[in-house]
């Protein structure tokens, strides 16, 4: 009857209406895949078979077939927004159930987990607690503990060495002045230093002649000397106060022309002391714990000059580095006296200093020859030596931030000073530099074992080839062994310590760290004639830190990222493929079931086995193209109305028959 076969077609067109408006509703669903209505023809058959000449029964649907194609991909910067750029499925698991996915629409749970908006968690390779990604697929979870801080054991540096520096350290001479006058306590107001005259010889030959004028403070020559070429002059002066007597009232001292008033010499180390920014310049006080006596010092070596006022009787003794000790007494021979200071003279290489007229008496002593290695007169001295504090003795320097084991950082600085080269003095190398350490401007060497509770100056030769490159042979290995982190008030904020090489610390260091001792490597360092330069640096070190966003590559490794700079694995998103795509059954939630049409499931990391790759902070759109959708709606539509009317005109057909008579 032509009724059943209008009916399929009713029936077919129905059902291809429904999968197109099931395709147009989900044109903005992430992931989706369209579908297709697949017909089949009908013929009724028996046994024996069909007929030459049998007519159709109608239509039926064999399948509805989705189309797995790629859909377009948009970014939207959201990291847990993940799209697969090819071939392959996310894997979600509800308690065991698993299911695939195309949409990347995750988030985190309370738990940590990667979950899909139905709840369903993301699998995948998890990770350690050092970022090394297993093998076992299970949940994906992002650790949300704080990351522990790591104490510096290891700082690798490539460094390079300007080799056009000029060596800034020098030798010279030094000598003091020890004439009978210097540093002795004089009545009056005058140091008694006479006129004296020194001959100073520079390397040309050419000979100057320094004259001081009577009574000048040594303060004063030291100023004048370090005018001449080849000369450093410096000047201390000390003096010292002892059998304080008022008799029954505060006594006046005065010191440099300002009256002190005073009952003791305590009293007096306390007025010194207020005045030394003000009308006492460079002068400071201390009283000796075990004799009770006063030293006034000047740091520039100014005279120091002492009269006493008061009670008739009243006074006080006073003495120079050099003795004269000078009785003061109000009322006495002596109420005032004086301390001239000592001249220190440094004389640089290649100039030479030689009394112009041979004395024993006088500020400048007899002074012997001074090319003499064994006169004791002259002393064998580095001029311009290292100072961290003076950046005119070292060459190069670089900071670079550490951490000890509480996560604290701290600032290591490294000075770097080339050293001189004596062709002459087998026990001297060429392309010689010396590198200095400090952590927080404190020195970190192992200590001296006459004093093993203070550190000693942290110092590592390092050596060139003629190439440039690092002498491995000669370059030292350089171990910080004594370093004790301090807090911001220099006080040791009880971290871990260090362990000094006297007492076992040595390398290779232990793992996990025992001590605050660190290695520094600088493997591959060169010395070129480029300006100084650090052009790799790493330390292994860092403080704690909370997760502050992921990432996650095209391999599907998820990085997390953490408040203090590191970056850990927490594991590994995989996919899946199937034989038979088109065997998988849809379970809803834009997600499908494996059935044994599809196949059994391949798991395998992206990019591998045919699967396409993972793209972050994007998602897949549906692949419906909404102009084909409307267009076969339209299409569906006719096939409706063209199979009801087929039921129209049998039915017309019909009746003409039953009106037959």
């Amino acid at each position: 009857m032509p009724f059943d076969t209008a009916l399929s077609g009713i029936r077919a067109a129905s059902s291809e209406l429904s999968i197109t408006g099931n395709n147009i509703a989900n044109a903005s669903t992430t992931g989706f895949k369209s579908s297709r209505a697949e017909f089949g023809d009908v013929y009724a058959t028996s046994v024996l078979g069909a007929g030459a000449n049998q007519v159709g029964a109608g239509v039926e649907i064999q399948k509805t077939a989705q189309s797995f194609t790629q859909g377009n991909i948009t970014f939207t910067e959201n990291e847990l927004d993940l799209a697969i750029n090819g071939n392959g499925f996310f894997i979600l698991s509800n308690d065991g159930d698993r299911t695939y996915t195309r949409s990347g629409t995750f988030k985190l749970n309370a738990e940590g987990y990667i979950v899909s908006n139905s709840g369903s968690r993301l699998q995948g390779y998890a990770a350690d607690d050092g970022g090394n990604v297993d093998s076992v697929m299970s949940d994906l979870q992002i650790s949300r503990t704080i990351i522990d801080p790591r104490l510096t054991t290891n700082v690798d540096q490539r460094l390079n060495m300007n080799a056009t520096e000029e060596v800034l350290s020098t030798s010279g001479r030094q000598f003091s002045s020890t004439g009978p006058v210097v540093g002795v306590a004089t009545a009056g107001t005058a140091n008694g230093y006479p006129a004296q005259a020194i001959d100073i010889t520079a390397p040309d030959g050419n000979v100057l002649t320094y004259t001081s004028m009577p009574d000048d403070s040594a303060a004063a020559i030291a100023s004048e000397m370090n005018s001449i070429l080849g000369i450093t002059a410096s000047a201390t002066n000390q003096v010292t106060l002892s059998n304080f007597n008022n008799v029954t009232n505060p006594m006046t001292v005065t010191i440099n022309n300002v009256d002190l008033t005073a009952s003791d010499l305590t009293e007096l180390e306390t007025q010194i002391n207020q005045r030394t920014n003000s009308t006492l310049p460079g002068l400071s006080a201390t009283i000796d714990p075990i004799t009770g006596n006063l030293s006034i010092s000047s740091a520039v070596g100014a005279d120091i000059r002492v009269a006493v006022a008061g009670d008739p009787g009243a006074g006080l003794d006073m003495q120079g580095l050099s003795g004269g000790a000078l009785a003061l007494q109000v009322g006495g021979a002596q109420t005032e006296g004086i301390v001239g200071g000592q001249l220190n003279v440094t004389v640089e290489d290649g100039y030479a200093v030689s009394n112009e007229t041979p004395s024993g008496t006088g500020l400048f002593q007899a002074l012997g020859d001074f090319n003499d290695p064994a006169n004791p007169e002259f002393a064998e001295v580095t001029l311009n030596a290292f100072d961290p504090t003076d950046p005119r003795t070292y060459n190069s320097a670089t900071s670079t931030t550490i951490y000890d084991s509480f996560g604290v950082s701290h600032v290591m600085t490294q000075f770097f000073v080339k050293q001189p080269f004596d062709a002459t003095d087998p026990t001297s190398s060429p392309n010689h530099w010396v590198m200095h350490v400090q952590v927080d401007g404190q020195d970190v060497g192992d200590p001296d074992p006459a004093d093993p509770t203070v550190p000693t100056p942290a110092s590592y030769n390092i050596y060139f080839n003629e190439d440039g490159s690092l002498n491995n042979l000669l370059t030292e290995d350089i171990l910080i062994s004594n370093w004790t982190p301090l807090d911001d008030n220099g006080v040791p904020n009880n971290s871990l310590g260090p362990l000094p090489v006297i007492q076992g610390g040595g390398l290779p260091l232990p793992e996990p760290p025992t001590s605050s001792n660190f290695i520094i490597d600088i493997a591959g360092s060169t010395q070129f004639g480029a300006p100084f330069a650090v052009n790799s640096v790493y330390q292994d070190g860092y403080s704690a830190g909370q997760l502050s966003g992921l990432s996650i590559d095209e391999t599907g490794i998820i990085f997390a990222r953490f408040t203090n700079g590191q970056s850990l694995a927490q594991g590994q998103v995989l996919l899946a493929d199937f034989a038979n795509q088109q065997g998988l059954q849809a379970v809803g939630d834009t997600s499908w079931a494996e059935t044994f049409e599809s196949g059994t499931v391949t798991i395998n990391e992206p990019g591998t086995a045919a699967l396409g790759a993972i793209q972050s902070g994007a998602l897949e759109e549906s692949n419906v193209d909404l102009s084909e959708q409307l267009v076969q709606l339209i299409i569906s539509q006719r096939n409706f109305q063209a199979s009801a009317k087929t039921i129209e005109t049998a039915d017309q057909t019909t009746q003409t028959i039953i009106n037959l008579r």
